[in-house]
Protein backbone atom coordinates (compact mmCIF):
# COMPACT_ATOMS: atom_id res chain seq x y z
CA UNK A 1 0.00 0.00 0.00
CA UNK A 2 2.25 2.67 -1.14
CA UNK A 3 0.73 5.80 0.24
CA UNK A 4 1.33 4.83 3.73
CA UNK A 5 5.32 4.49 2.90
CA UNK A 6 5.34 7.55 0.35
CA UNK A 7 6.99 10.69 2.24
CA UNK A 8 6.27 12.76 -1.16
CA UNK A 9 2.91 12.72 -2.47
CA UNK A 10 1.29 14.00 -5.68
CA UNK A 11 -2.36 14.81 -5.35
CA UNK A 12 -3.98 15.57 -8.66
CA UNK A 13 -7.41 17.97 -7.57
CA UNK A 14 -9.91 18.24 -9.62
CA UNK A 15 -11.49 20.88 -12.05
CA UNK A 16 -14.28 22.80 -10.39
CA UNK A 17 -14.51 24.97 -7.15
CA UNK A 18 -17.51 23.02 -5.90
CA UNK A 19 -16.15 19.99 -6.22
CA UNK A 20 -12.80 21.10 -5.02
CA UNK A 21 -14.81 21.75 -1.73
CA UNK A 22 -15.52 18.29 -1.44
CA UNK A 23 -12.22 16.99 -1.62
CA UNK A 24 -11.02 18.90 1.35
CA UNK A 25 -11.65 16.23 3.78
CA UNK A 26 -10.07 13.45 1.56
CA UNK A 27 -6.73 15.52 1.90
CA UNK A 28 -7.12 16.70 5.32
CA UNK A 29 -7.48 12.79 5.83
CA UNK A 30 -4.56 12.16 4.17
CA UNK A 31 -2.60 14.65 5.50
CA UNK A 32 -3.26 13.02 9.34
CA UNK A 33 -2.22 9.42 8.29
CA UNK A 34 0.98 10.90 6.40
CA UNK A 35 1.68 13.25 8.82
CA UNK A 36 5.39 13.45 7.69
CA UNK A 37 5.45 12.79 4.16
CA UNK A 38 5.10 16.64 1.66
CA UNK A 39 1.62 16.63 0.15
CA UNK A 40 1.87 18.74 -3.07
CA UNK A 41 -1.41 19.79 -4.82
CA UNK A 42 -1.54 19.74 -8.59
CA UNK A 43 -4.61 22.13 -9.68
CA UNK A 44 -6.35 24.47 -11.58
CA UNK A 45 -5.33 27.86 -11.21
CA UNK A 46 -8.71 28.84 -10.71
CA UNK A 47 -9.35 26.61 -7.78
CA UNK A 48 -5.82 27.10 -6.29
CA UNK A 49 -7.03 29.88 -4.31
CA UNK A 50 -9.45 27.45 -2.37
CA UNK A 51 -6.16 25.78 -0.84
CA UNK A 52 -3.58 28.70 -0.51
CA UNK A 53 -3.70 28.71 3.62
CA UNK A 54 -4.50 25.56 3.99
CA UNK A 55 -1.80 23.47 6.53
CA UNK A 56 -2.98 20.13 4.93
CA UNK A 57 -0.88 21.19 1.58
CA UNK A 58 2.89 21.77 1.52
CA UNK A 59 2.73 23.31 -2.11
CA UNK A 60 0.33 24.21 -4.81
CA UNK A 61 1.20 23.20 -8.60
CA UNK A 62 -1.27 25.49 -10.82
CA UNK A 63 -2.09 23.28 -14.49
CA UNK A 64 -1.60 25.90 -16.29
CA UNK A 65 -3.20 26.59 -20.02
CA UNK A 66 0.92 26.18 -20.81
CA UNK A 67 0.22 22.05 -20.57
CA UNK A 68 -2.61 21.79 -23.06
CA UNK A 69 -1.66 19.60 -25.72
CA UNK A 70 0.70 16.91 -26.38
CA UNK A 71 3.39 18.77 -25.94
CA UNK A 72 2.08 20.56 -23.10
CA UNK A 73 1.22 17.10 -21.10
CA UNK A 74 4.76 16.46 -21.76
CA UNK A 75 6.20 19.59 -20.61
CA UNK A 76 3.98 19.08 -17.32
CA UNK A 77 4.81 15.46 -16.76
CA UNK A 78 9.24 16.26 -17.26
CA UNK A 79 8.81 18.96 -14.27
CA UNK A 80 7.13 16.62 -12.11
CA UNK A 81 9.50 13.92 -12.83
CA UNK A 82 12.06 16.04 -11.52
CA UNK A 83 10.31 16.72 -8.44
CA UNK A 84 10.75 12.73 -7.13
CA UNK A 85 7.06 11.74 -6.14
CA UNK A 86 7.19 8.53 -5.21
CA UNK A 87 2.96 8.10 -5.22
CA UNK A 88 0.24 10.01 -6.69
CA UNK A 89 -3.60 10.05 -5.31
CA UNK A 90 -5.63 11.33 -8.38
CA UNK A 91 -9.13 13.19 -6.82
CA UNK A 92 -9.49 13.26 -10.61
CA UNK A 93 -11.43 11.08 -12.60
CA UNK A 94 -9.88 11.74 -16.03
CA UNK A 95 -7.50 9.58 -18.28
CA UNK A 96 -5.80 12.34 -18.10
CA UNK A 97 -4.62 12.49 -14.55
CA UNK A 98 -3.30 9.21 -14.34
CA UNK A 99 -1.41 9.58 -17.78
CA UNK A 100 0.40 12.56 -16.28
CA UNK A 101 1.25 10.69 -13.40
CA UNK A 102 2.46 7.50 -14.95
CA UNK A 103 4.56 9.95 -17.82
CA UNK A 104 6.22 11.24 -14.63
CA UNK A 105 7.49 8.26 -13.29
CA UNK A 106 5.55 8.44 -10.56
CA UNK A 107 5.70 4.50 -9.63
CA UNK A 108 2.27 4.31 -7.58
CA UNK A 109 -0.71 5.74 -8.75
CA UNK A 110 -4.00 5.66 -6.48
CA UNK A 111 -7.81 6.33 -8.40
CA UNK A 112 -10.86 5.29 -9.95
CA UNK A 113 -10.42 3.22 -12.20
CA UNK A 114 -13.34 5.74 -14.65
CA UNK A 115 -12.27 6.55 -18.28
CA UNK A 116 -11.06 3.97 -19.61
CA UNK A 117 -7.37 4.39 -17.20
CA UNK A 118 -7.53 0.97 -15.10
CA UNK A 119 -4.54 -0.23 -16.50
CA UNK A 120 -2.67 2.94 -16.15
CA UNK A 121 -3.50 2.98 -12.12
CA UNK A 122 -1.43 0.63 -9.61
CA UNK A 123 -3.96 1.10 -7.16
CA UNK A 124 -7.11 1.19 -9.49
CA UNK A 125 -10.54 1.48 -7.12
CA UNK A 126 -13.27 0.16 -8.42
CA UNK A 127 -16.08 2.66 -9.26
CA UNK A 128 -19.24 0.28 -8.33
CA UNK A 129 -22.97 1.05 -7.72
CA UNK A 130 -22.04 2.02 -4.11
CA UNK A 131 -19.59 4.42 -5.08
CA UNK A 132 -22.29 6.09 -7.20
CA UNK A 133 -24.48 6.58 -4.30
CA UNK A 134 -22.30 8.38 -2.05
CA UNK A 135 -22.57 12.22 -1.63
CA UNK A 136 -19.05 13.29 -2.77
CA UNK A 137 -17.26 14.18 0.07
CA UNK A 138 -17.74 10.42 0.89
CA UNK A 139 -16.77 9.71 -2.50
CA UNK A 140 -12.96 11.40 -2.19
CA UNK A 141 -12.83 10.11 1.04
CA UNK A 142 -14.08 6.44 -0.38
CA UNK A 143 -11.02 6.54 -2.26
CA UNK A 144 -8.87 7.37 0.55
CA UNK A 145 -9.99 4.88 1.91
CA UNK A 146 -9.94 2.37 -0.56
CA UNK A 147 -5.69 2.73 -0.34
CA UNK A 148 -5.48 1.52 2.85
CA UNK A 149 -5.44 4.91 4.92
CA UNK A 150 -8.09 5.80 7.49
CA UNK A 151 -10.26 8.29 6.56
CA UNK A 152 -12.52 9.66 8.80
CA UNK A 153 -15.21 11.94 7.98
CA UNK A 154 -15.44 15.86 8.57
CA UNK A 155 -16.54 18.58 6.95
CA UNK A 156 -14.85 20.80 4.34
CA UNK A 157 -13.01 23.80 5.76
CA UNK A 158 -11.48 26.82 4.08
CA UNK A 159 -8.41 28.45 6.05
CA UNK A 160 -9.02 32.26 5.85
CA UNK A 161 -7.22 34.80 7.80
CA UNK A 162 -8.05 37.15 10.25
CA UNK A 163 -6.89 39.99 7.70
CA UNK A 164 -9.03 38.32 5.30
CA UNK A 165 -12.45 37.95 6.98
CA UNK A 166 -11.33 42.29 8.65
CA UNK A 167 -11.44 43.37 4.97
CA UNK A 168 -15.06 41.37 4.23
CA UNK A 169 -16.31 42.56 7.13
CA UNK A 170 -15.18 46.42 6.15
CA UNK A 171 -16.84 46.04 2.46
CA UNK A 172 -19.97 45.07 4.15
CA UNK A 173 -19.66 48.19 6.51
CA UNK A 174 -22.63 49.93 7.00
CA UNK A 175 -25.52 46.89 5.99
CA UNK A 176 -27.55 46.67 8.78
CA UNK A 177 -27.74 42.68 9.95
CA UNK A 178 -28.67 40.22 9.41
CA UNK A 179 -26.88 40.01 6.02
CA UNK A 180 -28.40 37.92 3.89
CA UNK A 181 -26.40 36.81 0.73
CA UNK A 182 -27.92 35.77 -2.07
CA UNK A 183 -25.73 33.90 -5.06
CA UNK A 184 -28.57 33.34 -7.99
CA UNK A 185 -25.99 32.50 -10.87
CA UNK A 186 -24.60 28.37 -11.39
CA UNK A 187 -21.96 27.68 -13.90
CA UNK A 188 -23.18 23.97 -14.79
CA UNK A 189 -26.73 25.69 -16.72
CA UNK A 190 -29.89 26.98 -16.57
CA UNK A 191 -31.32 23.66 -14.88
CA UNK A 192 -29.37 24.77 -11.70
CA UNK A 193 -30.55 28.42 -11.28
CA UNK A 194 -33.43 29.48 -9.61
CA UNK A 195 -35.82 32.35 -10.98
CA UNK A 196 -34.35 35.67 -10.42
CA UNK A 197 -37.75 36.97 -9.67
CA UNK A 198 -37.75 34.40 -7.17
CA UNK A 199 -34.43 35.62 -5.60
CA UNK A 200 -35.83 39.46 -5.49
CA UNK A 201 -38.96 38.34 -3.78
CA UNK A 202 -37.17 36.74 -0.48
CA UNK A 203 -34.79 39.25 -0.42
CA UNK A 204 -37.52 41.92 -0.45
CA UNK A 205 -38.88 40.32 2.82
CA UNK A 206 -35.34 40.31 4.18
CA UNK A 207 -35.40 43.51 3.94
CA UNK A 208 -38.68 44.38 4.95
CA UNK A 209 -39.74 42.18 7.41
CA UNK A 210 -36.20 41.32 9.31
CA UNK A 211 -35.07 44.80 8.66
CA UNK A 212 -31.25 43.36 7.34
CA UNK A 213 -29.19 43.90 4.37
CA UNK A 214 -29.16 41.64 1.18
CA UNK A 215 -25.69 41.00 -0.64
CA UNK A 216 -25.84 39.73 -3.94
CA UNK A 217 -22.78 37.62 -5.17
CA UNK A 218 -21.82 36.26 -8.36
CA UNK A 219 -18.89 35.98 -10.70
CA UNK A 220 -18.01 38.05 -14.39
CA UNK A 221 -20.15 35.85 -16.41
CA UNK A 222 -23.04 36.54 -13.75
CA UNK A 223 -23.04 39.99 -13.35
CA UNK A 224 -26.19 40.39 -15.39
CA UNK A 225 -28.23 38.38 -13.33
CA UNK A 226 -27.16 40.24 -10.25
CA UNK A 227 -28.06 43.24 -12.09
CA UNK A 228 -31.64 42.53 -12.84
CA UNK A 229 -31.87 41.31 -9.39
CA UNK A 230 -31.04 44.47 -7.72
CA UNK A 231 -32.95 46.20 -10.41
CA UNK A 232 -36.14 44.13 -9.42
CA UNK A 233 -35.84 44.43 -5.87
CA UNK A 234 -36.06 48.43 -6.57
CA UNK A 235 -39.33 48.19 -8.14
CA UNK A 236 -41.01 46.31 -5.96
CA UNK A 237 -38.60 48.45 -2.68
CA UNK A 238 -39.97 51.00 0.25
CA UNK A 239 -38.34 53.59 1.03
CA UNK A 240 -34.91 52.63 2.61
CA UNK A 241 -34.35 49.68 1.31
CA UNK A 242 -32.15 50.47 -1.41
CA UNK A 243 -29.25 51.34 0.82
CA UNK A 244 -29.67 47.81 2.37
CA UNK A 245 -28.86 45.86 -1.66
CA UNK A 246 -25.44 45.68 -2.55
CA UNK A 247 -23.66 43.75 -5.41
CA UNK A 248 -19.94 42.90 -5.70
CA UNK A 249 -20.91 39.96 -8.84
CA UNK A 250 -17.81 40.51 -11.10
CA UNK A 251 -16.08 42.55 -7.99
CA UNK A 252 -14.06 39.81 -6.11
CA UNK A 253 -11.34 37.31 -6.07
CA UNK A 254 -12.62 33.77 -5.03
CA UNK A 255 -10.70 34.34 -1.80
CA UNK A 256 -12.60 37.82 -1.27
CA UNK A 257 -15.81 35.58 -2.02
CA UNK A 258 -15.20 33.49 0.34
CA UNK A 259 -14.19 36.07 3.05
CA UNK A 260 -17.67 37.93 2.10
CA UNK A 261 -19.78 34.45 2.40
CA UNK A 262 -18.08 34.32 5.80
CA UNK A 263 -19.25 37.49 7.53
CA UNK A 264 -22.65 37.11 6.02
CA UNK A 265 -25.26 35.50 8.25
CA UNK A 266 -26.84 33.34 5.94
CA UNK A 267 -26.71 32.50 2.34
CA UNK A 268 -29.38 31.54 0.19
CA UNK A 269 -28.21 29.93 -3.09
CA UNK A 270 -28.32 27.44 -5.88
CA UNK A 271 -26.56 24.45 -6.20
CA UNK A 272 -23.04 26.23 -7.10
CA UNK A 273 -19.52 26.33 -6.31
CA UNK A 274 -20.35 29.80 -3.90
CA UNK A 275 -22.54 27.25 -2.17
CA UNK A 276 -20.19 24.75 -1.20
CA UNK A 277 -17.75 27.43 -0.48
CA UNK A 278 -21.11 28.45 2.24
CA UNK A 279 -20.76 25.42 4.24
CA UNK A 280 -16.81 25.23 4.15
CA UNK A 281 -16.19 28.92 5.75
CA UNK A 282 -19.39 27.70 8.45
CA UNK A 283 -21.99 29.99 6.92
CA UNK A 284 -25.80 28.80 7.13
CA UNK A 285 -26.52 27.99 3.87
CA UNK A 286 -30.44 27.06 2.07
CA UNK A 287 -29.86 25.89 -1.38
CA UNK A 288 -32.41 25.50 -4.35
CA UNK A 289 -31.95 22.25 -6.31
CA UNK A 290 -33.74 21.54 -9.34
CA UNK A 291 -31.93 19.28 -11.72
CA UNK A 292 -29.27 17.79 -9.03
CA UNK A 293 -29.41 15.60 -6.25
CA UNK A 294 -28.44 16.57 -3.00
CA UNK A 295 -27.71 13.59 -1.40
CA UNK A 296 -25.00 13.64 -3.60
CA UNK A 297 -23.97 17.45 -3.78
CA UNK A 298 -25.64 19.13 -1.16
CA UNK A 299 -24.54 21.35 1.60
CA UNK A 300 -23.36 19.56 4.89
CA UNK A 301 -23.01 22.09 7.47
CA UNK A 302 -25.28 21.74 10.36
CA UNK A 303 -28.56 23.51 10.09
CA UNK A 304 -28.08 24.16 6.29
CA UNK A 305 -31.31 22.90 4.31
CA UNK A 306 -31.47 22.18 0.67
CA UNK A 307 -35.11 23.07 -0.67
CA UNK A 308 -36.26 20.66 -3.69
CA UNK A 309 -39.21 19.62 -5.24
CA UNK A 310 -40.35 15.51 -5.86
CA UNK A 311 -41.09 15.22 -9.29
CA UNK A 312 -40.71 11.90 -11.60
CA UNK A 313 -37.91 13.68 -13.80
CA UNK A 314 -35.75 14.88 -11.25
CA UNK A 315 -32.89 14.97 -10.72
CA UNK A 316 -32.66 14.97 -14.07
CA UNK A 317 -28.50 16.90 -14.37
CA UNK A 318 -29.49 18.05 -17.36
CA UNK A 319 -27.34 21.10 -18.31
CA UNK A 320 -31.06 22.76 -19.95
CA UNK A 321 -34.94 21.64 -19.07
CA UNK A 322 -35.60 19.05 -21.99
CA UNK A 323 -39.30 19.60 -21.26
CA UNK A 324 -38.99 23.52 -22.03
CA UNK A 325 -40.75 24.42 -18.49
CA UNK A 326 -38.35 23.64 -15.50
CA UNK A 327 -40.95 22.72 -13.12
CA UNK A 328 -38.60 21.58 -10.37
CA UNK A 329 -37.67 25.49 -10.21
CA UNK A 330 -40.48 27.09 -11.09
CA UNK A 331 -42.50 25.00 -7.81
CA UNK A 332 -40.37 26.22 -5.26
CA UNK A 333 -41.65 29.80 -4.00
CA UNK A 334 -40.17 32.77 -2.52
CA UNK A 335 -42.08 32.16 0.93
CA UNK A 336 -40.84 28.79 1.37
CA UNK A 337 -37.19 29.84 0.77
CA UNK A 338 -37.57 33.02 3.24
CA UNK A 339 -39.02 31.18 5.81
CA UNK A 340 -36.07 28.32 5.93
CA UNK A 341 -33.70 31.21 6.23
CA UNK A 342 -35.63 33.34 9.00
CA UNK A 343 -35.33 29.97 10.63
CA UNK A 344 -31.73 29.66 10.06
CA UNK A 345 -30.88 33.54 11.16
CA UNK A 346 -29.60 33.39 14.70
CA UNK A 347 -31.38 36.57 16.87
CA UNK A 348 -29.86 35.32 20.63
CA UNK A 349 -27.06 37.11 22.04
CA UNK A 350 -24.59 35.11 23.70
CA UNK A 351 -21.26 35.27 26.01
CA UNK A 352 -18.58 32.59 24.91
CA UNK A 353 -16.58 31.81 28.06
CA UNK A 354 -13.36 30.22 27.93
CA UNK A 355 -12.96 27.91 30.88
CA UNK A 356 -9.24 27.14 32.02
CA UNK A 357 -7.99 30.14 33.08
CA UNK A 358 -11.43 32.10 33.02
CA UNK A 359 -14.55 29.85 34.32
CA UNK A 360 -11.78 28.06 37.24
CA UNK A 361 -7.87 28.15 37.50
CA UNK A 362 -5.79 26.97 34.65
CA UNK A 363 -4.64 23.76 36.16
CA UNK A 364 -2.28 22.90 32.98
CA UNK A 365 -4.85 20.27 31.84
CA UNK A 366 -6.84 19.69 34.11
CA UNK A 367 -7.76 16.13 34.92
CA UNK A 368 -8.67 15.36 38.65
CA UNK A 369 -12.14 17.17 40.21
CA UNK A 370 -9.81 17.98 43.40
CA UNK A 371 -7.87 20.33 40.79
CA UNK A 372 -11.34 22.23 39.95
CA UNK A 373 -11.26 25.88 41.32
CA UNK A 374 -14.06 27.52 40.10
CA UNK A 375 -13.75 31.55 40.55
CA UNK A 376 -16.11 32.92 42.96
CA UNK A 377 -16.80 35.72 40.37
CA UNK A 378 -18.45 33.24 38.49
CA UNK A 379 -21.31 34.23 40.49
CA UNK A 380 -21.75 37.91 38.80
CA UNK A 381 -23.03 35.66 35.47
CA UNK A 382 -26.25 34.91 36.86
CA UNK A 383 -27.02 38.98 35.83
CA UNK A 384 -26.24 38.52 32.33
CA UNK A 385 -28.72 35.23 32.29
CA UNK A 386 -31.36 37.83 33.79
CA UNK A 387 -31.01 40.22 30.95
CA UNK A 388 -31.63 37.58 28.24
CA UNK A 389 -28.12 36.87 27.50
CA UNK A 390 -26.99 32.40 26.90
CA UNK A 391 -23.78 31.35 28.74
CA UNK A 392 -21.90 28.63 26.54
CA UNK A 393 -18.20 27.37 27.18
CA UNK A 394 -16.16 26.93 24.26
CA UNK A 395 -12.71 25.80 25.59
CA UNK A 396 -9.68 24.04 23.43
CA UNK A 397 -8.50 20.23 25.41
CA UNK A 398 -6.38 18.88 23.22
CA UNK A 399 -5.63 17.05 26.33
CA UNK A 400 -8.40 14.01 25.39
CA UNK A 401 -6.12 13.84 22.18
CA UNK A 402 -2.54 13.91 23.86
CA UNK A 403 -3.81 11.19 26.32
CA UNK A 404 -3.60 13.12 29.25
CA UNK A 405 -7.63 14.06 30.14
CA UNK A 406 -10.16 11.65 30.27
CA UNK A 407 -12.73 13.00 27.62
CA UNK A 408 -15.59 11.85 30.46
CA UNK A 409 -13.91 13.75 32.94
CA UNK A 410 -13.97 16.57 30.70
CA UNK A 411 -17.36 16.28 29.81
CA UNK A 412 -18.40 16.29 33.30
CA UNK A 413 -16.40 19.11 34.37
CA UNK A 414 -18.10 21.02 31.58
CA UNK A 415 -21.61 19.68 32.45
CA UNK A 416 -21.20 21.17 36.03
CA UNK A 417 -21.13 24.66 34.34
CA UNK A 418 -24.44 23.89 33.24
CA UNK A 419 -26.20 22.20 36.21
CA UNK A 420 -24.80 24.24 38.76
CA UNK A 421 -24.21 27.94 36.82
CA UNK A 422 -26.64 27.90 34.39
CA UNK A 423 -24.93 27.76 31.20
CA UNK A 424 -27.13 27.10 28.26
CA UNK A 425 -24.35 24.70 26.82
CA UNK A 426 -20.51 23.24 26.94
CA UNK A 427 -18.73 22.78 23.59
CA UNK A 428 -15.03 22.37 23.44
CA UNK A 429 -12.86 21.01 20.73
CA UNK A 430 -10.79 17.55 21.87
CA UNK A 431 -8.29 17.71 18.89
CA UNK A 432 -4.68 17.36 18.46
CA UNK A 433 -3.14 20.89 17.39
CA UNK A 434 -1.49 19.19 14.28
CA UNK A 435 -4.97 17.94 13.24
CA UNK A 436 -5.65 21.52 12.15
CA UNK A 437 -9.66 21.32 12.53
CA UNK A 438 -12.14 24.25 12.30
CA UNK A 439 -13.19 23.91 15.82
CA UNK A 440 -9.88 24.42 17.58
CA UNK A 441 -9.79 28.23 18.68
CA UNK A 442 -9.24 31.01 17.15
CA UNK A 443 -10.60 28.67 14.20
CA UNK A 444 -14.58 29.82 14.65
CA UNK A 445 -16.05 26.03 14.30
CA UNK A 446 -17.53 25.87 18.07
CA UNK A 447 -18.93 29.27 17.62
CA UNK A 448 -20.67 28.20 14.32
CA UNK A 449 -21.76 25.07 15.80
CA UNK A 450 -23.63 26.91 18.60
CA UNK A 451 -24.82 29.33 16.29
CA UNK A 452 -26.73 26.41 14.17
CA UNK A 453 -28.02 24.91 17.24
CA UNK A 454 -28.00 27.43 20.10
CA UNK A 455 -29.55 30.17 17.38
CA UNK A 456 -26.92 32.90 17.86
CA UNK A 457 -26.51 36.04 16.28
CA UNK A 458 -22.15 35.69 16.99
CA UNK A 459 -22.24 39.63 15.54
CA UNK A 460 -24.24 40.38 18.58
CA UNK A 461 -22.20 38.65 21.21
CA UNK A 462 -19.29 38.19 23.49
CA UNK A 463 -16.47 36.17 23.39
CA UNK A 464 -14.69 36.50 27.20
CA UNK A 465 -11.18 34.91 28.22
CA UNK A 466 -7.83 34.91 29.44
CA UNK A 467 -5.58 34.29 26.51
CA UNK A 468 -5.04 36.52 23.00
CA UNK A 469 -6.83 33.16 20.84
CA UNK A 470 -10.06 33.80 22.86
CA UNK A 471 -9.63 37.16 21.65
CA UNK A 472 -8.48 36.46 18.02
CA UNK A 473 -11.31 34.25 18.16
CA UNK A 474 -13.35 37.13 18.69
CA UNK A 475 -12.36 39.27 15.69
CA UNK A 476 -12.79 36.01 13.78
CA UNK A 477 -16.58 36.17 14.03
CA UNK A 478 -16.90 39.69 14.55
CA UNK A 479 -17.87 39.38 18.38
CA UNK A 480 -16.50 41.69 21.06
CA UNK A 481 -13.61 40.20 23.21
CA UNK A 482 -13.31 40.71 26.89
CA UNK A 483 -9.97 39.54 28.03
CA UNK A 484 -9.70 38.57 31.79
CA UNK A 485 -6.16 38.70 33.59
CA UNK A 486 -7.12 35.43 35.82
CA UNK A 487 -5.27 33.26 33.42
CA UNK A 488 -2.63 32.95 30.47
CA UNK A 489 -2.42 36.88 29.66
CA UNK A 490 -2.86 40.53 30.67
CA UNK A 491 -3.06 41.74 27.05
CA UNK A 492 -3.94 41.16 23.95
CA UNK A 493 -4.08 43.54 20.55
CA UNK A 494 -7.24 42.12 19.68
CA UNK A 495 -8.85 42.45 23.04
CA UNK A 496 -11.92 45.58 22.97
CA UNK A 497 -11.85 45.16 26.79
CA UNK A 498 -9.26 44.28 29.75
CA UNK A 499 -10.40 43.51 32.74
CA UNK A 500 -9.39 41.49 35.99
CA UNK A 501 -11.49 39.15 36.61
CA UNK A 502 -15.58 37.67 35.71
CA UNK A 503 -16.95 40.24 37.93
CA UNK A 504 -15.64 43.41 35.61
CA UNK A 505 -16.49 40.99 32.48
CA UNK A 506 -20.09 40.97 34.01
CA UNK A 507 -19.97 45.26 34.45
CA UNK A 508 -18.84 45.50 30.65
CA UNK A 509 -21.34 43.84 29.09
CA UNK A 510 -23.80 44.98 31.48
CA UNK A 511 -22.97 48.58 30.33
CA UNK A 512 -25.27 51.22 28.57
Amino acid sequence: MPLNDCDNILVRGVNWIGDAVMTMPAIRALRLARRGARITLLVKPWVAPLFEKDPNIDEIIPYLDEFRGIAGRIRLARGLRERHFCAALLLQNAFDAAAITALAGIPDRAGYARDGRRWILTQPVTFDAAAKRLHHIDYYLNLVSKTGLPAPRSGPWMYLTLEERMAARGTLKGLSRPVVAINPGATYGSSKRWLPERFAGTAMRVLVELGGSVLVLGGPSEKEIAAEIVRLIGERGEAGTDSRVRSVAGATSLRELAALISESDLLITNDSGPMHIGYAVGTPVVAVFGSTSPELTGPVGGGDVAIRKTLDCAPCFERECRRNDLRCMDLVTSDEVFEAARGRIGRRRAVFFDRDGTLCRDADYLSRMEDLQIFPEIAELKRLKERGLSLIGVSNQSGVARGIVDQRFVEKVNGIFIDDYGFDAFYYCPHHPEEHCSCRKPEPGLLHRARVEQGIDLKGSYVVGDKEIDMVLAKTVGARGILVRTGKDIFSPYADFVVDDLAGATEVILQP
